[in-house]
């Protein structure tokens, strides 16, 4: 598959796309100015996977330097943004000779994922996320790296983490801080309450919220109204925005890594795993 991923000069041949050689997780076509990424696993609800991840950073580094592109679009195929971590990527997929060794290798599992998400929260160009269905745990975090969000009425939000026996792992909450405070961020993340789309809108989560057939339509419409406007000084605005609202950001997620990590090599973590899978109730022993 070629994609037109843009260039950084005029004139540049279109060169092959850096998920070819694999399942396509997150499609991107171009688009009268517009990049618009596509969360495309509609049969597991797009449940997130180390390989998303490591997609979406792809994605990002051919939009980067796409003159074409002034901005994204990231919307999701089938009913659901995206349902959380898929449920079957065990802790098993990270392994260490020892449970030291292992909770390392975590640590620096979740520090490459920062580095590559970072490229994508980072782009130069601003960032539209439509948000339809589910958007729980770590579909929730993939939004909140968006700049501005928009919700069908369908939508539903949580961070239910901490009822499988992990850590917010990928800054989700902390930039949830910055954008609804400190207060409905713990609400959200102590309990793994689940809130629907006007509460979402109520807070800050979302900055819209639209009937969910209007969704794509309208985000897209959003998308336009940006892309009008002067590119550099629209990268510009993004740029002085994002250096406030993420100061710290950088250590902080040295820190989240450090935190969560030995989540992932903990007993409570894998009896969580078991019993969401199997759709059974699950009592932690905090081991």
């Amino acid at each position: 598959m070629i994609e037109a991923s843009g260039s950084s000069g005029v004139g540049a041949e279109p060169r092959e796309s850096v998920v070819s050689a694999r399942e396509s997780y997150i499609d991107l076509e171009v688009d009268a100015k517009v990049g618009i990424l596509t969360l495309n696993r509609p049969e597991k609800l797009n449940a997130w996977s180390w390989e998303s991840a490591r997609q979406l950073a792809a994605r990002a580094d051919e939009i980067r330097f796409n003159d074409a592109i002034r901005v994204v679009l990231l919307k999701a195929h089938g009913r659901a943004f995206c349902a959380g971590v898929d449920l079957g990527m065990p802790e098993d997929r990270i392994t260490g000779r020892s449970p030291a060794e292992k909770s390392r290798n975590y640590y620096e599992r979740f520090r490459q994922v920062h580095e590559r998400f970072n490229v994508f929260s980072n782009l130069p160009q601003p960032v539209v996320v439509a948000i339809n269905g589910y958007c729980l745990g770590a579909g929730l975090e993939v939004a909140m790296m968006g700049d501005i969000r928009v919700a069908g009425d369908d939508a539903k939000f949580a961070l239910p983490e901490a009822g499988v026996g992990v850590g917010i792992d990928s800054g989700g909450d902390l930039r949830l801080v910055t954008e609804i405070g400190a207060g409905w961020t713990r609400l959200l993340a102590l309990t793994g309450r689940r809130i629907d789309a006007e509460t979402a809108l109520r807070v800050g989560i979302v900055q819209e919220v639209v009937p969910v057939d209007d969704l794509v339509a309208h985000a897209r419409a959003l998308c336009d109204e940006i892309a009008a406007n002067a590119p550099l000084a629209v990268q510009s605005i993004k740029r002085t925005i994002n250096f406030w609202a993420e100061r710290g950001m950088a250590e902080a997620m040295r820190f989240v890594a450090a935190s969560s990590a030995p989540n992932f090599t903990s007993d409570d973590m894998a009896e969580g795993y078991r019993a969401k899978a199997e759709k059974r109730p699950v009592e932690f022993e905090g081991k």
